[in-house]
């Protein structure tokens, strides 16, 4: 008998290597002009934001580099100068 296992990236967990894996669904991110956004990607403000937590405003134009997508497809993750951990909706952003 075999007891072999993987370490599986998508779930984290170590799984029998002879085991499928479940598929995972992909979720399709698409900014505020229907393009489809993928990690790492560039983007730009299409409206002031106000960043809730500091006196902050995001200007329109303001251009974010490389983020990263959630899992949800309306979220997504990116950092910017001065603020961690910055959550923006995909309707206000426009892929550069």
């Amino acid at each position: 008998m075999s007891d072999e296992y993987v370490y599986d990236d998508a779930t984290g967990e170590w799984v029998a290597a002879g085991a499928a894996t479940p598929a995972v669904e992909a979720v399709e991110v698409r900014d505020a002009v229907g393009n489809l956004l993928t990690d790492g990607d560039g983007v730009t403000l299409v409206r002031d934001l106000k960043v809730k937590g500091t006196s902050q405003t995001l200007k329109r134009g303001t251009v974010v580099k490389s983020i990263r997508l959630t899992g949800d497809a309306q979220e997504i993750d990116c950092r910017f100068d001065g603020i961690k951990g910055l959550v923006l909706r995909a309707e206000f952003v426009r892929k550069r």
